[in-house]
């Protein structure tokens, strides 16, 4: 079992758009990173580097569904739905 040093919505991270990473700034002075992929692949655990701190990233997964499946989803979608004549 973990404990976390806190709970943090995604929203309150940074986002580096050039790495794809999400940064919040640790106590220790360093930060605590995410990456999308790990949001994409269900992680909530951001880790800080220099230290052994780690806080739980709150997020909705809907919102990080890889690119593939998220638009085979909406195919998907678009067949289920009768086509208005």
């Amino acid at each position: 079992m973990s404990i976390f040093h806190d709970e943090v919505e995604i929203e309150d991270f940074e986002y580096d758009e050039e790495t794809e990473t999400y940064s919040y700034p640790c106590p220790c002075g360093d930060i605590f990173t995410i990456t999308r992929e790990e949001l994409e692949d269900g992680e909530e655990i951001a880790r800080c580097a220099s230290c052994s701190l780690i806080v739980r990233v709150i997020y909705d997964m809907e919102d990080f569904e890889p690119v593939e499946e998220a638009s085979q989803k909406v195919s998907q979608e678009k067949l289920a739905k009768p086509q208005e004549t």
